[in-house]
């Protein structure tokens, strides 16, 4: 839910009885705005002034623009059409002009007789509407319009100060243009001085920042840029306060909570385990393992974010804590997202322990203790054999999916959940786990990829953070490389020639394609037609994300595990052993191809997003990404963290149709320019949406922080953690507070998703 500030009754009045329903409707479904308070936080997205035009050199195509120009010229043409009446139809072609550029304007049959009449040379008007290309020339096809006269009800109103004047543009939609929006704001705004105020006073004051009905009264009808600046200021210190207070109080009732000390025993199996470890750790990872040892060790449960660069031993650290827990008597617990992903964990975890993950055997030493796989696939009797393991403690360490969170899976003795990729995982989920304790066990999440620092104080505030940031010893620089397939074809010839190359060589490769293409199995869709949107699966995520804006809207369907496998088995990779990897298969013919591939017994694994995370082949050394536009920079990171992981150099090739100028190359570039995941995840985070990024509200597009950019923002939103931890210390019942208890109840409203859920 949004962090909007308290909402006193006349702010809680449903639009409909206010605008009417047939405005209200629009608004609750293309903007998910209800009541009075919610559109009052609808804010402009900029501001045009009157006598300034925006430019029109600048609109970007396929998107839907407001702009304010001048009319040039108007000209009705007739001409023959069938349909029309007695045979003619009509065409009135406007051009606009702001002095930077031209734009025409076209409106075709019973829609010319309005404008004809009001657009005339001379004449000054919002415009709004889809930029699109007719014979080489933008146009925009049946705008809506608003005549900019400079009548109002002060005849006093001087040309000057009306060609000065802000208007306010809003996020619109097709089907309520920008100055709608604006006329109900008129009809609401005097509601705002009824806003009640969130912020402390001595806070308000301390920081110069304006009231709240001051701000909402300023951002909508500004007469000066001062006051638009000092409304935004005022405003992104309430998003980032209220929001930085829920999950003060959040760590705050955490803390009160009681759990075991679990202290590592002297000559147990962490002692054993780091013994027989063929490397020494690096010093990142031991600082980090301090923290975590540091606050296991405390009667209170930890509650820990690990994040790092891709390949920088985050699953390493989290075993020695799990590790730590069973020689203090308890018992732990990873939870993976996905199948793949879990078995993938329980080879390398067995593989690192050896014979200390014998526990129970015949001939296992002293120490060991016994590590068990949990997923939904499992077949019955492994299942009832790993949940009697886990009941009686025979189990020390279990490994799964969310099949661990069932009712019917019970521990002896829970000390600690490892969650495996946060984002995948919801707040609840995380809950339902830690209900399995005695008491609620030590959590540690652990990201697949970097966040940057405010993007961990808000998504993860409730955490306290350990970074590591370097990579172990013996680890091999990755080269990455764009193949722009449409403008060189010759170039993605190559690229298969170097797959060949390092087969040859004895390595191995992986081709990761954003869909599996048995799409057959889809009762709606009609034979032999292929979906653009298939790829996702149950699995959680799988898949590429889908590309943003126009770029992805009519393209051809992305390329196909199933496709892509056979073209290349009997193409250009000919007599090399490829197979697929998807996560439709069964469990265990999945776990079958991890296995070959492990072994080395194949060449080249065509998979989907289902090898983004935690898949360790230290042979593959090299991999190419088909349509690699349509995944996301962290996404992109991260698979690309599937190479290199041996001695041998890694090489990660991105092909791409998308042109050069175009965005998403750009986007490509970066990867392919840097291997830190810090820098990668802050372009990532300016590129998408932040509301993408910090999970979106159900009602909608609306994303929770509205004037706060959490890149730009970092240090209102650091000293807003500050100031919200002094505060939840110091009043945790916020009794001295109600206008930001009622602030936090809108932001942790039940009725809507809450913003701390990151499902």
């Amino acid at each position: 839910m949004d962090p909007v500030p308290a909402l006193p009754e006349p702010l809680r009045q449903p639009l409909k009885s206010v605008l009417g329903p047939a405005t209200a409707k629009v608004m609750a479904e293309h903007l998910g705005l209800r009541t009075v308070g919610d559109l009052l936080h609808h804010y402009p997205r900029r501001y045009e002034e009157r006598g300034q035009l925006t430019h029109l050199a600048d609109l970007p195509m396929d998107e839907h623009v407001t702009v304010v120009a001048q009319v040039a010229d108007a000209r009705l043409h007739s001409f023959a059409s069938s349909r029309a009446p007695r045979g003619k139809g009509q065409r009135l072609e406007v051009t606009i002009t702001d002095g930077s550029g031209r734009l025409q304007l076209v409106f075709f049959g019973n829609g010319v007789h309005k404008p004809h009449k009001e657009l005339l040379p001379g004449t000054r008007a919002l415009f709004a509407g889809k930029v699109s290309v007719f014979n080489r020339r933008l146009q925009l096809a049946h705008p809506a319009y608003e005549l900019l006269t400079g009548d109002t009800d002060d005849s006093e109103e001087t040309v000057e100060s009306w060609a000065g004047a802000l208007i306010p543009i809003y996020p619109a939609t097709a089907k309520l243009e920008s100055w709608k929006i604006g006329k109900a704001v008129q009809t609401v705004l005097p509601t705002a001085r009824e806003a009640v105020d969130p912020l402390p006073d001595t806070l308000r004051a301390g920081r110069g920042l304006v009231t709240l009905p001051e701000a909402l009264l300023k951002i909508h009808r500004p007469h000066t840029k001062a006051d638009i600046a000092d409304a935004r200021a005022r405003l992104k210190w309430d998003e980032a306060f209220v929001l930085q207070v829920a999950l003060a109080r959040r760590r705050h009732a955490d803390a009160q909570l009681p759990a075991v000390a679990r202290r590592p025993r002297p000559g147990g199996i962490l002692d054993a385990f780091d013994d027989r470890l063929p490397f020494t750790l690096t010093e990142g990872q031991r600082k980090v393992s301090g923290e975590i040892f540091a606050d296991l060790a405390t009667e209170h449960p930890m509650h820990r974010l690990l994040q790092g660069e891709v390949g920088s031993g985050k699953t390493m650290v989290a075993l020695r804590a799990m590790l730590a827990v069973v020689d203090a008597g308890g018992q732990a617990a990873m939870l993976a997202p996905t199948e793949v992903l879990a078995q993938q964990h329980h080879r390398s975890i067995t593989e690192m322990m050896g014979e200390l993950a014998e526990g129970g055997t015949l001939g296992g030493p002293e120490h060991a203790t016994k590590v068990v796989l949990l997923t939904g696939s499992m077949g019955a009797a492994a299942r009832r054999r790993a949940l009697l393991d886990l009941a009686t403690g025979e189990a020390g360490v279990v490994i799964g999916t969310h099949a661990l969170i069932e009712d019917k899976v019970r521990f002896h003795d829970l000390g600690l959940v490892v969650v495996d990729e946060q984002h995948r995982f919801g707040v609840e989920q995380r809950d339902a786990l830690r209900g399995k304790g005695k008491q609620p066990p030590h959590l540690l999440v652990m990201t697949a990829t970097p966040i940057p620092r405010t993007v961990a104080m808000t998504v993860f505030g409730d955490l306290e953070t350990s970074v590591l940031d370097q990579l172990p010893a013996g680890r091999s620089p990755i080269a990455s490389h764009v193949v722009p397939a449409a403008d060189k074809p010759h170039f993605l010839a190559r690229a298969w020639e170097r797959v060949r190359e390092e087969a040859a060589a004895g390595h191995q490769a992986y081709v990761v394609c954003p869909r599996i293409g048995d799409e057959e199995d889809d009762p709606k869709k009609a034979p032999g037609k292929k979906s653009a949107k298939a790829g996702k699966t149950a699995e959680g995520g799988e898949g590429a994300e889908p590309p943003e804006g126009p770029e992805g809207a009519d393209k051809r369907p992305p390329l196909a595990v199933l496709d892509v496998a056979a073209t290349l088995a009997e193409g250009p990779l000919k007599g090399l052993r490829v197979e697929v990897l998807h996560g439709r298969m069964q469990p265990d013919d999945k776990d079958a191809v991890m296995r070959r591939f492990a072994a080395g017994d194949t060449d080249v694994l065509v998979a989907t997003t289902v090898i983004e995370v935690g898949v360790n082949v230290p042979n593959a050394t090299v991999m190419v990404i088909t349509d690699a536009d349509r995944f996301g920079v962290s996404q992109l990171h991260q698979l690309r963290g599937r190479v290199g992981r041996g001695t041998a150099p890694g090489l990660c090739l991105l092909v791409t149709e998308m042109p050069e100028a175009s965005p998403a190359r750009q986007r490509l570039n970066a990867v392919a320019a840097t291997l830190d995941g810090f820098e990668l995840s802050r372009i990532d985070l300016e590129q998408r949406r932040e509301g993408d990024v910090l999970g979106q509200a159900q009602s909608g597009a609306r994303t929770s922080l509205r004037v706060l950019a959490v890149i730009e923002d970092e240090e209102i939103i650091a000293e807003a953690r500050e100031e919200a931890a002094a505060l939840v210390a110091a009043d945790p019942a916020l009794e001295s507070l109600p206008g930001l208890r009622t602030a936090l109840d809108a932001l942790l409203d039940d009725e809507r998703e809450q913003y701390l859920e990151k499902g």
